[in-house]
């Protein structure tokens, strides 16, 4: 990777601007996004899908083997399609039966793996699994889009295009779990392996491979094949909810490195000096395709579909104010939207960073965490006080004892071993508390500090609960993206938003809120086909239907 101080950029937006859940969530993918690396990562090893493995009666019931190699590893995903009846089907997490689970496997199992798979996948947490099983999964039908294209597959035509449009997959995801769950293999034992050592790469490998199943499944079922336009629209849909939140608090210096590299990129961006005609008609026909995207966007919930149409309305506005023939012409675009809401700041953002993959990509080398949190905290509590007061001033505002900024506390549910969020004042369990009260800590720790003087470590000896704390303020100068500057125990907090911003990582789109605590998105929307690997495998930001 190039030196990026020999890589001309503008500064880079404050953190304090950045880090705010409002922002987050209001972010959009960008081709740092790891389905993006992860598919150009594909097209570049020229990645062939193999199906050694199809064992499946005419309604669709049995399993399935897809392998592949990447990076001089081989893997595979055993698919198990199960008889679910229509009962038991929910996205909810009490959910103990699915149309569909998935293993992604080390390897190429024999007949003996495939088999304890086949027995096992469908009980994902009820069974136990072994380092071979790198990911687990399971994903439930949209019932009638599946059962639409299965209809008109073998009533001989192609199925309803505005169907396709408005539902955008066939199966969706209620779980992809990696690193170590249930016995599957931690994340430690793959993450130096080339193609996997990015963030959630195998994740995303395996969430691609589902998508690849459920295009074959319903041809199999329908007996006839689809179209290979609609075919790329259809991805693969996700509900998520407040599982995956507390990951971004929990991971730190994992939270800085992606807003870090997305940062930088912008930051790269707005200093060029100057756009080829080539890149000009390119950025218009990006900020096109960014209208059409929003206007094939439609979700039940109004509240959510009343901020896209707002957003369509000012895009307009805002493209119309893009002069990409002026000096810096990248910066001037931001400066022009600054102001606005921060959905068109980020929408923005994401379509200048588009066209640049040779400035921008290899920052995703620069997402992962090798190293943890290694931060050493301040030699005396008069640095740490100052630290707290240059980086913390957003957590030392609040009042927690009012109910307002101490109303919800977060847990982890006995029954799932997932986080869950509860009410202090009127739920059981706030003395089960998980620690991500992460503003509140440190105003604790500030009060704390008040007269106090010498050492940090002496200070920490009579007051060891702060050590979380002064952990926290230590990363702050090295890590500046690191943490959420929010409450996230308020009762005005939208955790939906904490969401939104790792989805986006992911390279998620089309998000259809349920509530302020889970959502459902859809991934793979627009990205290649395995056939499609060899040629342009990396034109599908916000995908739009073109059948």
């Amino acid at each position: 990777m190039r030196d990026e101080l020999s890589i001309p950029q503008t500064a880079l937006r404050p953190a304090d601007e950045v880090m705010r859940l409002s922002r987050m969530g209001a972010m959009f993918p960008t081709r740092l996004s790891f389905l993006r690396s992860l598919m150009r990562r594909l097209s570049v090893e020229q990645v062939t899908v193999t199906r050694p493995v199809w064992e499946m009666c005419s309604d669709g019931f049995g399993h399935a083997v897809y392998s592949l190699e990447l990076g001089g590893h081989s893997y595979s995903l055993v698919a198990v399609s199960t008889d679910l009846p229509p009962d038991q089907r929910t996205d909810r997490v009490i959910a103990t039966a699915w149309d569909s689970a998935y293993v992604l496997y080390d390897g190429v199992p024999s007949a003996e793996e495939i088999a304890r798979i086949v027995a096992s996948a469908p009980k994902q947490e009820a069974a136990r699994f072994t380092e071979r099983d790198l990911i687990l999964s399971r994903a439930n039908k949209s019932v009638r889009l599946f059962d639409h294209v299965v209809t008109a597959l073998r009533a001989g035509h192609q199925p309803n295009a505005g169907m396709i449009r408005e539902v955008g997959y066939l199966m969706r995801t209620t779980a992809v779990y990696g690193n170590g769950k249930f016995g599957i293999a931690d994340r430690n034992l793959i993450e130096n392996r080339s193609g996997l050592e990015g963030p959630f790469a195998a994740e995303m490998l395996t969430v691609w491979l589902i998508r690849h199943f459920t295009h074959d499944l319903v041809e199999h079922t329908g007996r006839g094949r689809l179209d290979p336009g609609l075919k790329r629209h259809l991805g693969i849909g996700n509900s998520t909810g407040l599982g995956m939140a507390p990951f971004l608090v929990n991971h730190p210096v994992l939270l800085n490195n992606w807003m870090h590299a997305r940062e930088t990129a912008l930051a790269r961006v707005r200093a060029i000096p100057q756009l080829t005609p080539n890149e000009q008609r390119r950025l218009v026909a990006l900020a096109q395709r960014a209208t059409q995207h929003l206007a094939e966007w439609r979700v039940p919930d109004p509240v959510h579909q009343a901020r896209i149409d707002q957003l369509r309305k000012h895009w307009r506005t805002a493209c119309a104010g893009f002069d990409f023939s002026a000096e810096l012409p990248l910066d001037h675009a931001m400066n022009s939207v600054a102001g606005a809401s921060c959905d068109v700041e980020e929408l923005t953002a994401a379509l200048v960073i588009e066209p640049f993959g040779d400035l921008v990509d290899e920052l995703c080398d620069c997402m992962a965490d090798p190293f943890g949190t290694l931060a050493p905290a301040p030699r005396d509590v008069a640095q740490l006080r100052l630290l707290i007061e240059r980086h913390f001033a957003w957590s030392i505002a609040p009042d927690y004892d009012d109910p307002e900024h101490c109303g919800q506390f977060w847990y982890v549910s006995e029954a799932k071993q997932e986080p869950r969020l509860g009410s202090r004042f009127s739920d059981a369990g706030a003395a089960l508390e998980s620690p991500l009260d992460i503003g509140r800590r440190i105003k604790a720790l500030y009060s704390d500090l008040e007269g106090a003087s010498g050492a940090t470590s002496a200070f920490l000896e009579v007051y060891p609960d702060h050590a979380l704390a002064v952990e926290r303020v230590a990363l702050a100068p090295l890590h500046p993206y690191a943490e959420i500057r929010d409450n996230l125990i308020a009762t005005t907090c939208l955790h939906i938003d904490m969401l939104r911003c790792k989805l986006s990582f992911f390279g998620a789109s089309r998000f259809d809120p349920k509530s302020d605590r889970w959502t459902r998105i859809t991934l793979c929307q627009g990205a290649p086909l395995a056939d499609d690997l060899a040629g342009n495998a990396d034109d599908w930001w916000l995908p739009v239907f073109a059948p």
